[in-house]
């Protein structure tokens, strides 16, 4: 699915030939022609056989438990990966070296990332991103408290503001809120900058060497590629990511959300 998007972003964005996207993307011309008249909202794959869970899958809980101990501990005294196979095995791990490897270098690139990180101030073109973020409200409705999900847009260059109320964060309401928000901004920024949530993103992988990197739903793949839009997903709880729309979230709840909470029809 990004492979499609990308093609119809080269195609219709960049004026890009057939030939050069066939070239560059190393695709023959016939399918990049089929991409290009792609309108499916997602292909449909065959569903896979479920995986028998990983050997080390019922000792994660001790290895964990394990380097949370050594983490307190002088750097001396710490269990190299290779000591900690050994007392797996024998507490009866009977898979290979190479999974705990793997673990422990996941879990430390996790819990213990750079003590040094570099901020770079962020500027936009006009008409390059927007930020998205969800908030969770409670509002009147009836005399009755009703907790509301509000999703929040926010143009990154002209600090141009889109809010919308639902009753649920559902995919649905992901979809709804972007038609209403585009609508608004009577146009579509190139660029989108979320945050990691389910209905944005399947799978995050830690990867120390490569950094982070991420699945993107199938189905919001599919917005996407209907808007010929670029997702950017922030940095697992990096938040200043997207600063501007973090900073509305909290500036909606002080100054708006007090006079309106009791209006029905806010609600969508």
């Amino acid at each position: 699915m990004e492979t499609i998007a990308k093609v119809r972003r080269l195609y219709h964005l960049d004026k890009e030939t057939v030939s050069h996207i066939s070239r560059k993307m190393n695709l023959s011309r016939a399918t990049v022609r089929k991409y290009l008249d792609h309108v499916g909202d997602e292909p449909k794959y065959p569903q896979r056989k479920s995986r028998p869970r990983p050997q080390l899958g019922a000792f994660e809980a001790i290895l964990q438990q394990w380097l949370e101990t050594d983490a307190h501990l002088p750097r001396k005294q710490k269990r190299t990966a290779r000591r900690l196979f050994e007392g797996l095995q024998k507490a009866g791990y009977q898979g290979a070296y190479d999974s705990i490897q793997r673990w422990v270098k996941a879990w430390k690139a996790n819990v213990r990332p750079g003590l040094h990180q570099a901020f770079v101030p962020l500027s936009f073109r006009p008409g390059e991103a927007y930020q998205f973020d969800w908030s969770s409200e409670t509002v009147i409705l009836d005399g009755v408290a009703m907790a509301i999900k509000v999703a929040h847009f926010r143009l990154t260059y002209s600090r141009m503001s889109f809010v919308r109320a639902y009753p649920r964060e559902t995919q649905e309401m992901v979809f709804a809120a972007h038609q209403e928000a585009f609508l608004a901004f009577e146009g579509v920024p190139e660029r989108g900058i979320y945050d990691n949530p389910k209905t944005i993103v399947d799978v995050v992988y830690h990867r120390s060497h490569k950094g982070q990197e991420r699945d993107f739903n199938r189905r919001f793949l599919a917005l996407m590629n209907h808007y010929l839009i670029r997702p950017t997903a922030c940095t697992v709880a990096a938040g200043w990511e997207k600063g501007q729309v973090e900073n509305q979230v909290g500036n909606i709840r002080e100054w708006f959300l007090p006079r309106f909470r009791a209006l029905k029809h806010w609600i969508s």
